[in-house]
């Protein structure tokens, strides 16, 4: 490994980080902005993460690991019943899931995870994980979660912020097409400074140097069941993001290091940031595609990127300044991303190629939707299963009770 880092110079691995860093940024505070988690916590915890990930796989592969999108209901549903600190056990739980799941397909191989987890249950969890969420994104996007905000002044923000990040997603090249979440907030965030309606009170009142504010979990049964089942979609997420990182750099990850090296990085990564406060880690869209226009293959730059989000973790002022960023700012860019978590979703059952209409199928998709987007809760108290928990157990289910569909197979 030596000879390769030898070949590298530092100012090279230095800007390649930091340009690693910079295209997951937005994405990455994004998390614990929507969640009530502190930013600077969760860029310790992603740095953390990703070194605890590439320890695991032996720098093999190149990946930034950060704030995971799929929890973000979870995590509000979580802390407006049971707190931040029992949401913090429920999320180490969640991580512990993963490691689970990677000792059994250390053991068994995938082919059980995929008859337990077929894409007529995957996709329409993907899509509750989404969907559940689109009335918090329109809360904020007019103007309700914030005081000093119009209704007038918070629809031209949401809408701004949205219209700039689709340009930018769409008609992008290069380096701007990979942080279209960055120049949504950017926008949105001078507009809100033209207009009047930043507050930087928390800015001026914090030090430049100050150690984030770590949580400690505490464990409670009902919080650790609501979370979960959370983690079967994004476990199988992950393989789809190990196979798309594998095409750019022609490496067959699953192989080597193996699909349960890197499972188990991942969960034990997750385990470490719910340990200090942070939010759930995971492998990042963003960052595969800077490595596909980059050609930066070499897994070295993904822990300078850590390195410095770890000292970026420190910096007072950083995390302050994050937090004044208006609600509806972020409320127009969460109306996207909630409804592209959908569409991930919606992919995954039409990439499957199965009949929709044929009724088990219809059975299965139909009641993960409905109990997943409508609310349905069974129990009460210490064991409540409600909103995405619900949607991936009645899907697993439904899947193993019901009988395959003759013409389908």
């Amino acid at each position: 490994m030596t000879n390769s880092a030898g070949q590298e110079s530092w100012p090279k691995m230095l800007l390649t980080g930091a340009q690693m860093l910079f295209v997951a940024f937005g994405a990455l505070v994004l998390v614990p902005l929507l969640t009530g988690l502190d930013p600077s916590v969760a860029l310790f915890t992603a740095g953390i993460g990703t070194l605890v990930f590439h320890g695991v796989t032996k720098q093999t592969v190149p990946v930034f690991l950060a704030s995971s999108f799929a929890f973000i209901a979870p995590i509000q549903g979580s802390i407006a019943s049971f707190g931040v600190s029992a949401t913090l056990g429920g999320l180490m739980a969640a991580g512990l899931v993963y490691v689970a799941i990677s000792q059994a397909v250390r053991l068994k191989g995938t082919a059980w995870l995929h008859r337990l987890l077929p894409a007529v249950v995957v996709g329409p969890v993907i899509m509750v994980i989404g969907l559940a969420l689109a009335p918090v994104a329109v809360s904020m996007a007019t103007g309700e979660t914030s005081d000093n905000i119009s209704y007038g002044q918070a629809i031209f923000l949401s809408m701004a912020s949205l219209l700039v990040t689709l340009l930018l997603a769409v008609f992008g090249r290069g380096l701007l097409r990979l942080v279209p979440i960055m120049g949504g907030i950017a926008t949105g965030y001078a507009l809100a400074l033209i207009m009047g309606v930043v507050d930087f009170t928390p800015v001026r009142e914090a030090a430049w140097l100050s150690i984030p504010n770590f949580t400690a979990p505490s464990f409670h049964w009902a919080a650790i069941l609501f979370m979960i089942p959370v983690a079967i979609a994004p476990a199988v997420e992950h393989i789809g993001d190990m196979v798309a990182i594998g095409s750019v750099t022609r490496k067959n990850y699953l192989e080597k290091p193996g699909l349960h090296r890197t499972l188990l990085g991942d969960g034990l990564a997750t385990t470490a940031a719910a340990l200090f406060g942070g939010p759930p880690n995971t492998t990042y869209s963003e960052v595969t595609g800077a490595v596909t226009l980059t050609k930066a293959f070499n897994p070295k730059y993904m822990i300078v990127a850590a390195v410095i989000a770890i000292i970026l973790a420190f910096v007072g002022k950083l995390g302050a300044l994050l937090q004044t960023i208006p609600g509806p700012v972020m409320g127009g860019i969460m109306a996207l991303l909630f409804g592209s978590i959908a569409v991930v979703g919606m992919n995954t059952l039409v990439r499957a190629g199965q009949s929709l209409t044929a009724a088990r199928n219809l059975v299965v998709v139909s009641l993960i939707l409905v109990f997943g987007i409508g609310g349905m809760q069974f129990g009460g108290g210490q064991f409540t299963l409600q909103g995405v928990s619900l949607a991936a157990l009645v899907g697993i289910a439904l899947n193993w009770l019901l009988p395959a569909e003759k013409e389908d197979e």
